[in-house]
């Protein structure tokens, strides 16, 4: 989407409709009485008579009857002024998309106005993530086109401030940040067999060369030759060949920050077979992955001045004659090993493989993102991703991240206690601790991998992807894909050495 910053005369902007933000009972927005003037007082009329109030979600649209050069002026309720967030401003945003796209125009003006105890800079960030996030359709596989919404092509924020080069500043950045998360989201909403290991690694190759990252793909041959026995293993049951993918970008001569993504390209279950329900949602299970892969194309947009590796392990988990089974053994990377008790019980033992090559690199801190449990989606449903860490001042920046984009997470415990759990008689430890606690044991499981340097696990297993489950989806998260993650993640990075 194009997005511009103009002023001016409002009443001269020539747009097919103006959008204007009201809240409920607001009497002082200037702007809107300078409309309400050239229209004889015609919104005064709508609000007084309570036709229009101002609550949240609210729209009331308005022909100008050719009084000011826009043809229309769409009222967009915020709600309380005493409850207005950063979120408010993304919902209702992704909110007047859905509505400028059922009146069937390709272009809008939005009107910016100040809000308390929020900049303008981070209003215009807001605006911007909930109109271009919630613009985004997976439509690769529809065969009309015809038959959807109007694309809108054009926005154009109308400000009085004196910042318009900031302003511009941020829509650029912003734009990047959230072409990233519809990247992530591309990928995730792609089938398996249209994006296996193979596919994704020419894809990041592809966006490695674009945006001048280094890039090494290790081939199964590889693979064998350091040890990655998680990753071997669990690929044993598919014809695709196991790939792990290590992205870096390096601005600064710092230890670097590690990241680390789930890529389980589609996830049977393996010998251990998932209910045939829902298995089809499986395709999700490389979020993880395509969360990294896109958060590393933003650094790489924005020239972060940070080192920061990526390490995508991918992987199918298929059953067949050649699968690996449970009660198999597997040595992995760092040389620990892993009794499988479950074979669905995948994505931590290649991550594991993927986390003690992390170690190799002596970093700040590594941060894994996995849809790894069901357990996590009991504990917390769709509404925040589990947090797990062995560090304060690490739970404290994505704490603070977490606040600031409103991707929300919800800090887990590591006691050692768990450990008991995921006691093996004949390895190190087991794959599996049982239900109980199932995304903590998870979570203990990959703790054994990171030596001592600062780590984090997001376990975005319920919040990957919005499904038929009853829990209507934002306005900026259509169906499907959410990216999560993405916009978490380069808001630590922004700020790592702020927060």
């Amino acid at each position: 989407m194009k997005i511009n910053i103009i002023s001016g005369n409002i009443t001269k902007i020539s747009s097919p409709i103006i959008v204007v933000y009201v809240f409920k009972n607001d009497k002082k927005n200037e702007l809107l009485k300078i409309l309400d003037n050239a229209l004889n007082e015609t919104i005064n009329d709508i609000i007084k008579s309570k036709i229009f109030e101002g609550n949240f979600g609210e729209f009331f649209p308005i022909y100008t009857n050719n009084k000011i050069s826009s043809n229309y002026i769409l009222l967009a309720g915020l709600g309380s002024k005493k409850t207005i967030k950063l979120e408010t401003l993304r919902l209702i945003s992704g909110e007047v998309i859905n509505q400028v796209k059922k009146l069937r125009f390709n272009k809008y003006v939005q009107i910016l106005d100040n809000y308390k105890n929020i900049s303008l800079e981070d209003s215009v960030k807001a605006i911007i993530e909930g109109k271009e996030l919630a613009s985004y359709s997976f439509n690769k596989f529809k065969g009309n086109l015809n038959k959807f919404p109007k694309k809108i092509d054009e926005l154009s924020l109308f400000s009085r401030s004196k910042k318009i080069t900031k302003l511009k500043e941020i829509v650029t950045i912003t734009q990047k940040i959230t072409d990233a998360v519809n990247i992530a989201r591309d990928i995730a909403n792609t089938p398996g067999s249209d994006m296996t290991p193979s596919i994704i690694s020419r894809y990041t190759s592809d966006i490695s060369k674009k945006y001048n990252l280094y890039c090494k793909i290790f081939g199964i041959k590889e693979l064998k030759k350091i040890g990655m026995g998680g990753l071997l293993s669990v690929s044993k049951g598919s014809k695709e060949s196991p790939k792990m993918i290590m992205l870096e970008h390096h601005k600064n001569n710092k230890a670097p920050i590690v990241l680390v993504g789930k890529g389980v390209t589609f996830d049977s279950g393996g010998i251990s077979i998932k209910p045939s329900d829902k298995m089809d949602q499986m395709k999700y299970d490389k979020s993880g992955a395509t969360t990294v892969i896109a958060t590393m194309q933003a650094i790489a947009a924005l020239n972060l001045q940070l080192h920061v590796i990526a390490l995508i392990p991918l992987t199918e988990n298929l059953p067949s004659g050649s699968a690996y089974k449970p009660g198999d053994v597997i040595t992995h990377y760092n040389k620990k090993t892993s009794e499988v008790i479950n074979t669905d019980a995948e994505g931590r033992l290649i991550l594991a493989d993927a986390l003690s090559y992390a170690t190799k690199f002596k970093p700040q801190a590594i941060i894994d993102l996995a849809t790894l449990t069901g357990a996590c989606i009991i504990a917390l449903g769709s509404q925040a991703s589990g947090l797990f860490t062995n560090n304060k001042q690490l739970n404290r920046k994505i704490q603070k991240s977490a606040d600031n984009t409103h991707e929300k997470v919800w800090l887990m415990p590591l006691w050692n206690e768990y450990n008991d759990q995921i006691k093996s008689n004949i390895a190190d430890i087991k794959n599996t601790g049982g239900r109980s606690a199932g995304a903590i044991t998870a979570a203990i499981f990959l703790s054994h991998f990171i030596g001592k340097y600062p780590w984090a696990h997001i376990d975005i297993a319920g919040t990957a992807w919005t499904s038929d489950d009853g829990i209507k989806p934002k306005s900026y998260n259509p169906k499907g894909a959410t990216g999560i993650g993405v916009r978490l993640l380069i808001n630590l990075l922004l700020n790592w050495d702020k927060y």
